[in-house]
């Protein structure tokens, strides 16, 4: 059963149910369009709980990961908690972490009006080989893949199958992989990201952005950052936006998504595509058109606009590259978000925050912001120079 959205405009002062790995940025963007966040994550850090209306701990762990058993009740008593005047909540939108419980999705839009994609569109799009044999379909580059290990491993990764964020993808091995694992062929290039809303029958491209890993041994591929591109080529895009628009129809995609993409030599290839709002939203959100906005419209069928830009603005996790015994008291420049807490202890491979820069180009920007993160390491790294 699928539920209408409530009449959404922006400073309606409605709320907006927000659950994730982690919900700061959604509850950002949700401000940012005049919504009150009400947040369900795993962190409930001072970022989160002073953006959120209210903000309670999601059920699960970073290794565990959601336990979706409980989700509805978590949601259900944050809604009523917040239940003034006897306005549900505008829309439930779903973040990180969801992309291998397409069942818990569908148990959360059982019960309330679900903006974003339901449990079906999420396991078409996430299951590797539906995909793969979309892309050929098609006419899409992706890069072949595999169940089993094939016999020049050496050239592929491992990934899990609707996972996300990079941590998960690893260098093939010589053993096989377990369940849920599949080899993918490795493609050399440069990553990038392009940001779209969907509205079930076609994709509009919000933006371009160039990522790079911020790599660890046991996660080569972790995600460090992105910078929100300038410029790009224009047919290229209209060639990206017409594989985008084909998987669209196909899963039946809504709301905000994004694709990974490696920009070779001959030309562009799909990795996989994250059917959610994702680490990119930071970088492309604006207050004259909220992207949030814009979600809920696609997600009911409506009209919406989507934000331009004129600079280049870069996102950028700091992680703790050596243990912390007892983190600092930093005083927090206001280009930083999701940051530790003072006394918390900390291991290597933790991240601190959330750094951002913006700036005339994409080179300009990512350079700016690797010199912030540079001079905010010393605070709980000291001077290793």
């Amino acid at each position: 059963m699928r539920f209408p959205l409530h009449a959404s405009l922006p400073n309606s002062a409605g709320s907006l149910l927000i659950t994730a790995i982690s919900g700061r940025a959604l509850a950002a963007a949700a401000r940012r369009a005049g919504y009150r966040p009400l947040v369900a994550d795993f962190f409930c850090d001072t970022d989160t709980t002073a953006l959120a209306e209210r903000a309670v701990k999601l059920p699960g762990d970073l290794q565990g990961g959601i336990d979706g058993a409980r989700v509805v009740e978590t949601l259900r008593h944050l809604a009523d908690e917040d239940n003034r005047g006897g306005e549900p909540p505008v829309a439930v939108i779903l973040g990180s972490g969801f992309e291998r419980q397409p069942q818990t999705v569908d148990a959360v839009a059982r019960h309330f009006p679900l903006a974003g994609n339901d449990g079906a569109a999420i396991r078409r799009i996430k299951d590797p080989q539906l995909l793969a044999a979309d892309c050929e379909e098609f006419g899409i580059p992706h890069p072949p893949f595999r169940r089993e290990r094939p016999a020049d491993w050496q050239n592929w990764v491992v990934k899990t199958a609707g996972g996300a964020g990079g941590s998960h993808v690893r260098r093939a091995g010589v053993e096989e992989p377990a369940a849920g694992r599949y080899f993918q062929r490795f493609v050399a290039g440069r990553s990038v990201s392009a940001l779209f809303v969907a509205d079930r029958r076609a994709a509009r491209i919000v933006g371009f952005s160039r990522q790079w890993a911020s790599p660890v041994p046991a996660s080569p591929y972790r995600y460090g950052g992105a910078v929100r591109l300038r410029r790009f080529d224009r047919d290229h895009a209209a060639t990206i936006g017409g594989w985008l628009s084909c998987l669209v129809r196909r899963a039946g995609l809504c709301g905000l998504c994004s694709a990974d993409l490696i920009r070779t030599a001959e030309g562009y290839t799909l990795l996989e595509i994250n059917p959610r709002p994702g680490a990119t939203l930071d970088i492309f959100d604006a207050a004259e058109a909220p992207l949030i906005e814009a979600h809920l419209r696609a997600a009911a069928g409506e009209p919406y606009r989507l934000p331009r830009f004129s600079d280049s603005m870069a996102s950028m996790i700091t992680y703790a590259t050596a243990p912390v015994a007892r983190f600092p008291s930093i005083e927090w420049p206001d280009w930083t978000a999701d940051r530790q807490s003072p006394g918390t202890r900390l291991i290597a491979g933790d991240p601190v925050c959330t750094v951002f820069a913006r700036g005339p180009s994409a080179a300009a920007t990512a350079r700016l912001i690797k010199g912030q993160v540079s001079s905010l390491r010393r605070h709980w790294e000291g001077d290793r120079t």
